[in-house]
């Protein structure tokens, strides 16, 4: 088999469902397992590390948030919850570490510039590539009736 286990990563923006869509169909086509992840940022990074208050009831929240919106997320596509992964920290690292973790053999990120995803993937989907213990797919996203 070419792909056992297909990780996505989204952000949970309506924007992202095309990756899941083209993930989801990709798993489908070669019945493969498809795991969905969230990677949630420290909220010190996304400030540059110095803020002068303790963060962690807002990064509860945060997490909280995050957990509600991928179980509705995924609720549309019929995934079980134990295909569920939101992880806390940078993205590129935490997408690497649950693709070698969960033995997967291929990731699909979204990729399209300086909005939406580009929040959580935006430089992150190059990255992600570069160090990637599996192959990647980058799904092309803002393009609509261009080809």
């Amino acid at each position: 088999m070419l792909y056992s286990h297909v990780l996505v990563a989204v952000d949970l923006i309506d924007e992202c469902r095309s990756v899941a869509d083209h993930a989801m169909a990709l798993a489908k086509a070669l019945d493969a397992k498809l795991t969905l992840l969230h990677v949630v940022e420290p909220l010190a990074m996304a400030y540059g590390g110095d803020v002068p208050m303790d963060l962690s009831m807002l990064q509860q929240q945060q997490f909280d948030q995050a957990r509600e919106r991928m179980k509705a997320f995924a609720g549309d596509y019929d995934l079980p919850e134990e295909h569920l992964q939101i992880a806390f920290g940078h993205p590129r690292h935490e997408i690497h570490r649950v693709s070698t973790e969960q033995n997967c053999d291929l990731i699909v990120v979204g990729s399209h510039g300086r909005h939406g995803l580009a929040l959580l993937l935006g430089s992150t989907a190059n990255d992600v590539l570069h160090g990637a213990p599996c192959d990647v797919i980058a799904v092309r996203l803002g393009k609509k009736g261009k080809k």
